[in-house]
């Protein structure tokens, strides 16, 4: 490949620095020892892509196939094992919108993979949760500078491993857990976390749902009707509630009974209990939408959203559960439009597991106990997909800039990821700390007046912190500010 306006024959000038680039990073490999990153995750791919990035040597460790977990069913990497949606890509509005785009203008792996394989999904980023994995497995497996090994790492790395990056996640092996729970002195906190069923969207009734973004709200990969929509009148309601409230569900073991669910992730049964209205104001809430055949707002509302490319699968949005499956084949099928429904996959509960980062990790995500030891993505104590690989890429660069004696550069509090980053490593009480999202409440305050003077308004300060937070990261990069993403 040549640059603009090159004669043929020619070394360019683009050539020249691209070739200068190569043999520094070339020298920089035969100087360096690896980086280990073990967990092969979003947030371990992302980290060890970041490392690379950077010309620093990686050996990632991921123990699947060899050891298997409770929540994943292949051996990709960056396997999705909940809903396939990376939530709102509102860039200008949105916390999580904003953690996107900064993600993008740090050279994020999983958002390349997760733009390259979106499908409808109104204006959240959602994607093919099997081209999306291969993707991130390929661009790994074809990247030079990082050694892919299919094992497990039983206890503690070895000792010669000076500079270690555990992404092992919520479903972290027994082993290495123990191993980190006999150096901490402190107990792991955790919580469960629960899937929701996909079903064939060939095997929906569609005499009785009909496709619909709440208030045909569209996105980048959608059209205002991303979402199948099964109505229930008050009546089906009611009796929907009761077969939820009766229904079997997954007996815990006796060292899991005290175990709290994340309130943002609570099964459907569960949200029940709390209220026979508290599903009609939470993900069966009907606003927005309106059923085809009345002309009116259904009592009751369940969406499902595409969750793979071909449109042939469908996530029930808000449904994770721990019915039995039986009971959850014949529960579901009393919503109209699924009396016939054929699941892909039916909803399970896990246990999670992660670390009281506020306590044990110091400013840069090492544990304080033993500082050769990096943690990232949810062990660390965020939650959700983005989060958690958003966690993996700052671990990655600072690992790579420990490793060319550089000190690690930490992002501006004001940004996504300054604020996630605070809010784990002292920003949150140690004593009641919680899995968290990005949210804006993490981010400092904003003026509460514009540079005119003017008082702003409650509409315009979660777009004024969204751009701030960019301009801040472009600045941090060292960089002309750019525009966020439409």
């Amino acid at each position: 490949m040549q640059g603009p306006g090159a004669r043929p024959g020619a070394v360019t000038a683009w050539q020249l620095a691209r070739y200068r680039r190569l043999d520094k990073t070339l020298a920089m490999v035969g100087k360096l020892p690896p980086v280990h990153v073990v967990g092969g995750g979003l947030a371990g791919c992302e980290a060890a892509w970041q490392l690379a990035r950077a010309g620093v040597p990686v050996v990632l460790h991921e123990m699947r196939p060899t050891r298997g977990t409770d929540a994943h069913q292949g051996e990709g990497l960056a396997e999705l094992v909940c809903s396939n949606s990376f939530r709102s890509d509102d860039a200008q509005g949105n916390a999580v919108g904003v953690l996107h785009e900064e993600m993008r203008r740090l050279g994020s792996l999983i958002m390349t993979a997760g733009d390259r394989h979106r499908v409808p999904a109104g204006s959240a980023l959602a994607v093919d949760r099997v081209g999306f994995s291969d993707a991130v497995t390929a661009a790994i497996e074809a990247e030079p500078l990082i050694e892919l090994r299919r094992e497990e790492i039983a206890g503690l790395p070895p000792e010669d491993w000076d500079s270690v990056i555990l992404a092992t996640g919520p479903l972290t092996s027994p082993a290495l857990a123990e191993a980190i729970h006999g150096l901490t002195g402190e107990d792991a906190l955790a919580f469960f976390d629960a899937i929701a069923p996909i079903v064939y969207k060939d095997s929906i009734d569609f005499e009785t749902a009909w496709f619909q973004s709440r208030y045909d709200k569209s996105g980048p990969a959608g059209d205002g009707a991303d979402y199948i929509n099964c109505p229930l009148d008050e009546a089906q309601y009611e009796a929907f509630i009761d077969a939820l409230l009766a229904g079997e569900k997954t007996a815990f073991k006796d060292w899991e009974q005290s175990t709290p669910y994340f309130e943002g992730c609570l099964p459907i049964e569960v949200m029940a209990e709390r209220g026979r209205e508290t599903l009609r104001f939470g993900p069966m809430k009907p606003v927005g939408l309106t059923d085809p055949r009345s002309g009116r707002r259904p009592h009751a509302v369940v969406q499902l959203r595409q969750d793979n490319a071909l449109g042939t699968l469908y996530n029930m949005v808000g449904f994770q559960t721990k019915l039995k499956y039986g009971e959850q084949s014949r529960i579901f099928r009393m919503i109209p439009g699924l009396q016939e429904a054929e699941f892909a996959r039916l909803g399970g509960v896990h246990r999670n597991t992660f670390l009281n980062a506020p306590r044990l990790l110091d400013g840069t995500l090492r544990l304080k106990a033993a500082p050769r030891l990096r943690f990232a993505g949810q062990i660390t104590g965020v939650e959700g997909y983005v989060e958690s690989a958003a966690i993996g890429l700052l671990t990655g660069r600072f690992a790579a800039a420990e490793r060319r004696g550089e000190a690690p550069d930490r992002p501006p509090p004001s940004t996504a990821h300054g604020a996630l980053l605070a809010h784990l490593t002292g920003g949150a009480a140690a004593e009641t700390f919680q899995p968290m999202n990005v949210n804006f409440g993490l981010f400092p305050p904003i003026s509460p007046t514009t540079a005119g003077g003017r008082k702003r308004g409650k509409k315009e300060r979660k777009p004024a912190m969204a751009a701030r937070a960019l301009a801040d990261l472009d600045a941090w990069l060292g960089r002309a500010p750019q525009a966020a993403a439409e």
